[in-house]
């Protein structure tokens, strides 16, 4: 009698032992990012109000510190360019073989200036670094283990499904946006390598910071059916809405690159204009998570929703487009929120 051989599919059984272990490291990596971020945030803001409350000789503190801030991050992007901005078109171009970046380099730095930039108070979002600094584990663990460049896309589109997931506690999220826009289709090995890696990931930053979402808007009643032609209309303005902030953005890019400056030092104009921002309004620094949290609890007029909504729009392409790292993700939503509630 003869015995059938079972062949297992070790190919197979790799990606999810690969995508559990970039979702582990990616998962404490972002983690800590975010918790940084955070803690130096609060930090910040606290320094603010204490100047806004009479506390003068602060201000000095806070332009000392921003200065150094700007220099140590400046520094980095001279060695490291690959770290400005949001990362994910850097991601894109690794992705596709136009790219050759050092993960290790890409990794530290960016983990750092990161914490630096957006823990500033600057209105720049940590989802597109974290995805970067995922990526870059998924990179590192496929260098490695010197895998080819096909191999090693499948470990990258992980790390980066793994940051967004971390950053957020959204793991379909940071699935389906690696799929739409990293890797731009969908084959069993990237979907089966990014959901381990997403899940893992939002694993280890939900034991971090427990099961509450990041966003947690409470109990939401239902939507009356005979207003939502009122949400038809709400989608069209948001539609032009972020028409004109891609405009706006682009034009920022513009201004930036007629300053006599190397892009490096761009950074420069954003960490001298959030003081003044801060001192005025210490609750509106950062991404702003929190500021949306907070809209449903603090009464505002008409007059000061278009003042704050104005006053993100503005800082918000001042930020992003000097190239520092951070992301605009989470500003966006910040706008979105605020115009819901105007």
């Amino acid at each position: 009698m003869f015995k059938k051989r079972i062949r297992l599919n070790t190919s197979k059984l790799s990606v999810v032992l690969y995508g559990t272990l970039i979702g582990f490291l990616t998962g404490i990596v972002v983690s800590v990012f975010r918790w940084t971020i955070e803690k130096l945030l609060q930090f910040v803001q606290t320094l603010y109000l204490d100047i806004s409350h009479g506390n003068i000789a602060l201000i000095f503190l806070v332009i000392t510190a921003n200065l150094i801030c700007f220099l140590i991050v400046s520094w980095m992007l001279n060695k490291e360019p690959n770290i400005s901005g949001s990362g994910i078109p850097q991601v894109e171009g690794l992705l596709l073989g136009e790219l050759k970046i050092n993960w290790w380099s890409t990794l530290w730095r960016k983990f750092i200036s990161g914490i630096l930039a957006i823990g500033s108070g600057l209105m720049l979002g940590r989802e597109g670094p974290s995805i970067q600094l995922g990526a870059s584990i998924g990179q590192g663990v496929a260098s490695y283990k010197r895998l080819s460049h096909n191999q090693s896309k499948g470990l990258i589109a992980s790390g980066a499904a793994a940051g967004l997931s971390a950053a957020f506690n959204a793991p379909l999220a940071g699935v389906m946006f690696v799929l739409e826009e990293v890797y731009h289709s969908i084959s069993p090995f990237v979907w089966v390598g990014a959901l381990t890696g997403a899940s893992v990931s939002d694993f280890v930053s939900t034991v971090l910071f427990g099961q509450t979402p990041v966003l947690s808007i409470g109990h939401l009643s239902v939507f009356p059916v005979q207003l939502y032609g009122l949400l038809l209309v709400f989608g069209i303005i948001l539609g032009l809405f972020g028409f004109l902030y891609q405009k706006f953005l682009l034009f920022s890019l513009n201004c930036y690159s007629k300053i006599r400056f190397p892009k490096y030092l761009y950074g420069i104009v954003p960490f001298i204009l959030v003081i003044p921002i801060g001192i005025l309004w210490p609750n509106l620094l950062g991404g702003g998570n929190n500021l949306i949290l907070s809209l449903k609890e603090t009464p505002m007029t008409m007059k000061m929703i278009i003042v704050i909504l104005l006053v993100r729009f503005v800082f918000s392409m001042i930020s992003y487009g000097s190239g520092l790292p951070g992301g605009i993700f989470l500003p966006i939503l910040t706008l979105g929120a605020l115009s819901g509630v105007l």
